[in-house]
């Protein structure tokens, strides 16, 4: 069953989807347990490549002979591979093509080249787009894309402007508005969510932007909408890491950091984890339940550990320190990974608990490796509940279903410069035009089915 306690929808006809950027899996998570086949899955990193073969063999449509078949292979190849072939897919008949395409060129950490970083894989989606035509499209990124608006304001537009001529349901935007009113105007279809608003504990915000071709609507459907959270409390910190936290520490619960016998005034497993649960307990009765943004860390500058100075502080009052990855539990090293003045660090797989990942989701890779694969991630309950969304406009008949769990926004809902308000994707009568797209190159793995 999802984290989000849901069951995973069941339709007449399975909705299909590709994915390229998967990484380890996130989105596709996600848009599984939303109730989407996978097709395809397209993603480079060798390691994440290896956690997709290692996870996905029992998935509709797959099996490990297929999950097997997943290898690195250069994105340029993608439209005239034998995978492509092989899908037999005409425009038009895939349900859905979506993707986390790379962070670095919009990030807020990094120089925010955008499209004159060459690791944009935005042309090379939109080649994709265009040459397979899918019901919807779903493009993940980091919100820096989004904030402040006027630094790819202008980049934005020409990539909603492709998408119009595709036959995408995608506002008009007045260029002659400011950035910032432009940007309200594209949150019918570009938009900020937050992680900590369905079920992950963590803040983590992520731009998203959801297209629906006008093929795939009538025109009388209300459209797209946004849902704006999960039903019911949120998910701390606290709660989702207890249980692994106390089994870490219940090891060494009479030892000391050596791992031996404790002696009379020595800190053992049992005090960790009680000086663990009273700064969480403090810092949860102050208002600061969910971590802070997980990230990746850097090939560059060597290993992982979360986050900047700031984020390292917020996991302090947490209880956890943040200057590294603890080993797993069968290597831990109770001096490094546990008895340390800030508190335990965490293990590759609480941070994957964090992210919102299925508790048996192999990671494959040395630590650091599958640390980076879980910090790149996009939780996946935060695609379920996009990926949910998409459904209940392809299959409207499902809509109470797929949604009944979720805020939605309201129909009608007015544009607002706040990005709590939700808007909705009106459904306008334009006919589509091509418009070819810039061909840039990057890498990806693929597996068709």
């Amino acid at each position: 069953m999802p984290r989000s306690g849901q069951e995973r929808p069941q339709f007449a006809s399975p909705l299909t989807s590709i994915e390229i950027c998967a990484g380890a899996g996130g989105q596709a998570v996600g848009l599984h347990n939303a109730g989407f086949d996978h097709r395809a899955l397209v993603e480079w990193d060798p390691h994440a490549a290896a956690t997709l073969r290692a996870n996905v063999g029992d998935w509709p449509g797959w099996d490990q002979e297929k999950a097997d078949s997943i290898r690195p292979m250069d994105v340029k190849d993608f439209l005239g591979s034998d995978v492509r072939k092989s899908l037999n897919l005409n425009p038009g008949e895939l349900d859905l093509l979506a993707g986390g395409v790379p962070c670095p060129p919009f990030s807020l950490a990094g120089h925010r080249l955008g499209p004159d970083d060459e690791r944009d894989l935005f042309p090379a989606a939109l080649e994709i787009i265009d040459a397979l035509r899918p019901k919807a499209v779903m493009i993940e990124n980091v919100r820096g894309i989004l904030e402040p608006p006027e630094v790819f304001i202008d980049y934005r537009n020409s990539i909603l402007d492709t998408l119009r001529d595709l036959g995408y349901l995608v506002p008009d935007v007045d260029r002659n508005l400011s950035a910032k009113a432009q940007d309200v105007v594209m949150r019918k279809v570009w938009r900020r969510l937050d992680a900590r608003d369905f079920g992950v504990p963590q803040l983590r915000p992520r731009a998203i932007l959801v297209a629906i071709h006008e093929d795939a609507v009538s025109p009388d459907s209300p459209g797209f909408r946004w849902p704006t959270r999960i039903k019911g409390s949120e998910v701390t910190a606290f709660e989702e890491l207890k249980k692994s936290m106390l089994a870490r520490c219940k090891k060494f619960w009479d030892k000391n950091q050596h791992g031996e016998p404790a002696g009379p005034g020595e800190v053992t497993g049992e005090k960790v984890f009680k000086e663990w649960m009273r700064k969480i307990t403090e810092a949860s009765e102050a208002g600061k339940t969910v971590a802070p943004t997980l990230v990746g860390g850097s090939r560059k500058h060597g290993g992982a550990d979360l986050g900047p100075t700031r984020a390292k502080r917020a996991w302090a009052e947490l209880g956890i320190d943040g200057m590294g990855i603890a080993n797993d539990p069968e290597n831990c090293d109770p001096e490094r990974d546990l008895f340390r003045p800030s508190g335990p660090m965490l293990t590759v797989t609480q941070a994957a608990i964090i992210q919102g990942f299925p508790e048996d989701w192999k990671f494959q890779g040395r630590k650091t490796a599958r640390y980076r694969q879980v910090g790149n991630a996009f939780p996946p309950p935060v695609a379920e509940a996009v990926g949910r969304a998409i459904a209940a406009v392809l299959l409207p008949q499902y809509r109470e279903m797929l949604t009944e769990e979720y805020e939605m926004e309201p129909v009608g809902a007015v544009p607002l410069e706040d990005f709590s308000q939700q808007l909705e994707i009106s459904v306008p009568t334009s006919q589509a035009s091509f418009a070819p797209s810039q061909h840039r190159q990057g890498d990806f793995v693929s597996a068709g089915v």
